[in-house]
């Protein structure tokens, strides 16, 4: 079965659908038992009754079909709690990041346009399958991003990679273009998109505004990530509605500081040990 699903959030329950068309009633109704059941399941479904449980819960975002959650499996889960871990050193963090990585590209891969392709076995039978049925590049978000591009050259052993470097102006606190670097004919390729992050999405919509001015088109940019959080997939699916966004997790919100909460910390630091508690000697 393929390793991917859009991610799907359970509907409400009877009591979570009184709380809807009642509101007023929610401060009342949160302290029965059956209240924080409704509100704070397991599977994370919209919080709507404002009990103590779910002060610091946000509401989701919607199933957009253009966003592509993978399934995790245990041996995945498993991974993503070593990288998690504060007390995870450079070494192992590096080598369970990389793993990660290479299923959110494999599956990115997987929603590119393919061919018909038919070959002869060393059985002197034909074989049908499938080629790549357009020309693809990586796009790197310095310096983060850089941390995926392994996974991709494995993946794609002759791929071209660009660069783009994105800061925070420290007047206007937006996103500015620092530098970029492309392939001559971008315009004409399928761009795989490279940023282990997506937060508020800054940076993303910058680079894809970047992009389309290269002439890429919108629909033909798949960004790729391994965390990522409802704020950040709103605001880019509304302002790009074309892009195809893959993630390994979608984690609860960003919080005062625009951390993603319950996160990672920041991973090009983790990642190339510049981080203030690094155990990389």
């Amino acid at each position: 079965p393929r390793h991917v699903v859009h991610q799907h959030f359970v509907g409400f329950n009877t009591l979570s659908n009184i709380c809807l068309i009642f509101f007023p009633l929610c401060t009342s109704m949160a302290s029965h038992p059956l209240a924080a059941q409704a509100c704070c399941p397991s599977n994370k479904s919209i919080c709507v009754a404002p009990s103590s449980k779910c002060r610091d819960r946000r509401v989701p975002y919607v199933n957009y079909p253009q966003v592509h959650v993978l399934n995790l499996s245990q041996q995945m889960k498993s991974l993503m709690t070593y990288i998690r871990a504060a007390d995870c050193d450079r070494e192992d963090f590096v080598f369970y990041a990389d793993r990660i990585v290479r299923f959110v590209v494999e599956e990115g891969l997987a929603t590119l346009p393919y061919a018909p392709a038919k070959v002869v076995t060393p059985t002197s039978s034909e074989y049908d399958g499938l080629h790549f049925g357009a020309s693809i590049c990586g796009v790197s978000i310095v310096r983060a991003g850089e941390s995926m591009e392994k996974a991709l050259q494995q993946c794609c052993r002759k791929i071209r990679i660009g660069k783009i470097l994105i800061q925070r102006d420290e007047e206007t606190a937006e996103p500015k273009l620092f530098y970029s670097k492309f392939p001559q004919d971008i315009a004409e390729r399928h761009v795989l998109l490279l940023d282990p992050m997506l937060a508020t999405g800054g940076s993303a919509m910058k680079a894809i505004e970047v992009l389309l001015e290269h002439g890429v088109k919108q629909k033909n940019i798949i960004f790729l990530n391994i965390i990522s959080c409802p704020e950040g997939i709103t605001a880019l699916v509304t302002r790009f509605p074309e892009v195809t966004i893959v993630t390994a997790e979608v984690d609860s919100h960003l919080n005062e500081k625009k951390y993603i909460i319950p996160g990672i910390g920041d991973f090009g630091d983790r990642y190339f040990g510049t981080d203030l508690f690094s155990k990389a000697k």
